[in-house]
């Protein structure tokens, strides 16, 4: 390397390390987010007295008590995601991220997305420093940037490594690579309160939290399944059973518990999601699908049942006991929201003796013990 690129690289350094108001972008899902708060807090950590803020999808607004190292959050739509965007609200955004008079930006996405529609808006902005992996050469829409390697789904990294080694591109760091979500003493007050009015005699039996849901439908296992599981560890154990989920999550919570012959209480529709994450925290177990729960049990430290689609495989619970369930098929790598072969062979070939065999041998090991389970691996 010349001298003169190396003295290039080192004002680059320095830049980045100068810098004090930062922009995150992460439009994702509650998952997407949780999983990059290792990497805002490498940012916080190397960046002490710096103001993060994160532009997040319409939802991420509910995320501002519980991500102590962001100081402010910004819900927007945007065109590069589903969803109707009017043109106007592209320019009001752009209004918005330049009055921030930001320092630098950091474009966070999944392997499958392009990062340059968002290094345009932080750009047209008028943040200087932009910074995100891309595949093609990004010219002037990015000033950093790190090449794309995950091109082959079998060879990829865990969404939480990715974006760790994108702010390691600019010497940001972090001692503690665990996900983080900050709970409120109101929310947990208001658990306890619940939990004790439920079952003041009963605390001893395990706490079961099962969510049924999930975003995309290629990512539900049956909702009786998880009703079946639920039921046996009711019986078995004496597990305390709560089911989760949103409103629009009620019919699937319905179907779960009419299969159960084993007394359960349903919270659907019923939880902000600091109290959702109260009660994960207090449970012993959660049972679910790949969806924001499982990772907000592992920023809690809750052990996690994953009924795991093989959509793609980077977004397994990371750093908590877990067991990962699936079943391999040749259209594993899919990435879509909707089984494009129809039969879901990949979740629905698990049975619930599956799920509950994983469940007990969680159940068995005592709280915060270190997983063996690779995250990326698959049990047959």
């Amino acid at each position: 390397m010349s001298a003169s690129m190396t003295a290039a690289n080192a004002d680059r350094q320095a830049a980045w390390r100068g810098v004090r108001r930062l922009l995150a972008v992460r439009v994702d899902n509650l998952g997407d987010v949780l999983m990059t708060t290792p990497a805002l807090a490498a940012a916080a950590q190397s960046l002490p007295g710096a103001e993060i803020t994160l532009l997040g999808g319409p939802g991420a607004g509910a995320l501002a008590p519980h991500l102590p190292m962001v100081r402010e959050i910004i819900p927007a739509r945007v065109p590069w995601v589903p969803g109707e965007v009017d043109p106007r609200d592209d320019h009001l955004l752009v209004e918005r991220l330049a009055d921030g008079r930001f320092d630098a930006a950091v474009i966070f996405t999944v392997c499958t997305q392009s990062a340059l529609p968002a290094a345009m808006l932080c750009r047209l902005a008028g943040i200087p420093l932009r910074l995100a992996h891309v595949r093609e050469n990004p010219y002037g829409l990015l000033s950093d940037w790190v090449p794309e390697t995950d091109l082959v789904l079998d060879e990829i990294r865990h969404e939480v490594r990715r974006q760790l080694d994108l702010v390691g591109h600019v010497g940001w760091r972090t001692t503690d690579e665990r996900l983080r979500f900050a709970l409120r003493q109101s929310d947990v007050a208001r658990i306890d309160a619940w939990l004790d009015g439920e079952w003041m005699e009963q605390g001893e039996r395990p706490l079961v939290v099962v969510h049924v849901g999930a975003t995309a439908p290629s990512r539900r296992w049956p909702a009786e399944r998880f009703g079946q599981v639920a039921d046996v560890l009711a019986y078995e154990q004496g597990a305390r059973i709560v089911f989760t989920g949103g409103a629009d999550e009620a019919g699937l919570v319905a179907a779960a518990r009419a299969c159960m012959r084993q007394p359960s209480h349903s919270l659907v529709g019923r939880l902000s999601l600091g109290q959702l994450g109260a009660l994960i925290a207090r449970a012993d177990l959660l049972v679910g699908n790949n969806s924001g729960p499982a990772h907000l049990a592992a920023a809690l430290g809750t052990p996690v049942v994953d009924v795991y689609a093989l959509t793609n495989p980077q977004h397994t619970p990371w750093q908590v006991p877990a067991r990962v369930l699936s079943r391999d098929v040749d259209c594993r790598g899919c990435l879509k929201s909707r089984c494009p072969q129809g039969h879901h062979r990949c979740i629905e070939d698990i049975a619930p003796a599956d799920a509950v065999d994983a469940a007990l041998s969680l159940l068995c090991q005592p709280r915060g013990a270190s997983s063996e389970t690779n995250p990326l691996e698959t049990f047959a």
